[in-house]
């Protein structure tokens, strides 16, 4: 049977002024629950609640002692607090740069502070990555302080329904890692890519906001030979979403080495 090859793809994004900055990324939590940070903490309700003590990051609070354990199915479930501080310095070489915090999963509604300014508005939703931006919340002189209240319930009613009712034990707690990001003023915020088995491909560039002068092309090559298969150079911009698409007639190549089930 035949199989086809797999190729890469590489964007290339042409503007008037400078995207040659790299982003860099400082944790300002552990990596994971074997890799860290200790934070402050405050569970308002259920075992050691009602004062500040420490607790660690990444972790869901039950695991590490405090709140309600609850199941989905329960009737009356725990609606505590987590009230997080912690504290962290920046690079003098960031400055003139635009910094988010990430929290790459947080259950469930997440308030964040730096040095005393809310960031952005409440998160909701537990599951997935989200990010406000921090640039001018911070100082390159000294520390700052970040503080993070998370609440184990929603306020968001179909939220509830989808993460905190279903056949699952239910937690709360920042239970991915935190980290600072630091972007050049000009970024990409994304890259979406649809690439299909007939050779039609479709490539969405988020940028940070829109552009007058930008253009963006794409171009593909072989994954082994790294020969280059098709480009497509022209895009369309509707505000800050460069879109290409076309279709790479060479990425219709062929291996003839037979498929082998283990």
């Amino acid at each position: 049977m035949k199989k086809v090859s797999v190729v890469i793809f590489a964007l290339l994004l042409v503007c008037i002024t400078s995207w040659a900055q790299r982003t860099e990324v400082m944790y300002v939590s552990g990596q994971d629950i074997n890799d860290n940070v200790t934070w402050d903490f405050y569970c308002t309700e259920g075992r050691n609640s009602g004062k500040w003590t420490k607790i660690r990051v990444p972790s869901c609070w039950e695991m590490e002692g405090f709140g309600k354990y609850n199941y989905g199915h329960d009737a009356n479930k725990g609606e505590e607090k987590g009230l997080y501080k912690t504290e962290f310095s920046l690079p003098k070489e960031w400055k003139g740069r635009r910094l988010y915090i990430v929290f790459e999963g947080s259950m469930t509604d997440t308030r964040i502070k730096v040095n005393g300014k809310q960031a952005g508005d409440i998160h909701q939703g537990a599951f997935y990555r989200f990010k406000r931006e921090i640039t001018d919340l911070v100082s390159y002189t000294g520390k700052n302080q970040l503080e993070v209240e998370v609440s184990k319930m929603s306020t968001n009613k179909s939220v509830n329904e989808a993460e905190r009712s279903a056949d699952f034990g239910v937690f709360g707690g920042i239970f991915r890692p935190v980290y600072i990001e630091a972007v050049p003023q000009k970024h990409i915020e994304y890259i979406a890519i649809d690439a299909r088995h007939d050779g039609n491909i479709t490539a969405n560039i988020v940028l940070d906001k829109a552009y007058k002068e930008i253009n963006a092309s794409l171009e593909l090559y072989h994954l082994k030979t790294h020969e280059k298969v098709g480009e497509v150079l022209s895009g369309k911009v509707s505000d800050k979403t460069i879109t290409l698409s076309g279709h790479i007639v060479k990425a219709l190549i062929y291996d003839s080495t037979p498929s082998r089930v283990p």
